[in-house]
């Protein structure tokens, strides 16, 4: 059974960790499509899409708040707009985002390079556009993979540290996700059963989502195989 402060970290873990994939999935699925085709400074994309992974989190963090905390060049014309999201939750979910960002492009992806390619020549054959065969084609097909790379995004997103704590800091009820809250107690003398505890609910939803994903798909690949 939980108690109310673990349901209020659990509370903020999902709100951060949804928002995280939803802002980012019509960027991740534009980039994952590109990324599946040949194009020029193709190489340039796929290293800026993956600097996140390369960087130290904290870098991350540091790097989101230098620019969109009160004082950077972008943070202060959103202040002016009176949209802040340095230490705020919404500021959380966004460096969440940022770092789960490559993991939820690779899902997307593969599931775009799954797809057979024969259909879009047939497409074009047939003079549908390129945005026809996107729309018609492309995103149907690779529809369950999309899916699958959400789940596994969200699953990476509960257990983001580093750049959250950076840039969106460690308040209880606003910003305090489950890694945060684990931080917490253990810098708390006794508190390592209390540490126990949201270890292993981490931990349960970690598997949860990862089972979930490779559900989808092995889903997808019968889909895709007929």
């Amino acid at each position: 059974m939980l108690t109310p402060q673990e349901a209020q970290i659990l509370a903020t873990s999902f709100w951060v960790a949804t928002n995280a994939v939803l802002w980012s999935l019509p960027f991740a699925v534009v980039i994952a499509f590109a990324l599946s085709r040949r194009f020029p400074g193709k190489l340039a994309l796929e290293g800026l899409t993956h600097l996140p992974i390369i960087l130290p989190p904290v870098l991350v963090g540091f790097l989101l708040l230098m620019l969109l905390g009160q004082r950077g060049p972008i943070g202060s014309l959103l202040a002016g707009a009176g949209i802040h999201l340095a230490f705020t939750a919404r500021g959380a979910a966004l460096a969440t985002a940022v770092m789960t960002f490559p993991v939820f492009v690779r899902s997307i992806r593969l599931a775009f390079e799954a797809t057979d390619r024969n259909l879009f020549a047939a497409a074009a054959v047939l003079r549908a556009g390129p945005a026809d065969r996107f729309f018609s084609i492309a995103l149907p097909l690779a529809g369950p993979g999309i899916l699958a790379g959400m789940v596994m995004a969200f699953a990476t997103a509960l257990g983001e540290f580093g750049a959250v704590i950076t840039f969106a800091a460690n308040i209880p009820g606003q910003t305090q996700t489950l890694p945060l809250a684990i931080y917490a107690v253990l810098q708390e003398p006794g508190g390592e059963a209390e540490a126990m505890r949201l270890a292993g609910l981490s931990l349960v939803l970690a598997m949860a989502g990862l089972a979930a994903a490779a559900l989808l798909q092995r889903w997808a690949a019968h889909r895709l195989s007929g």
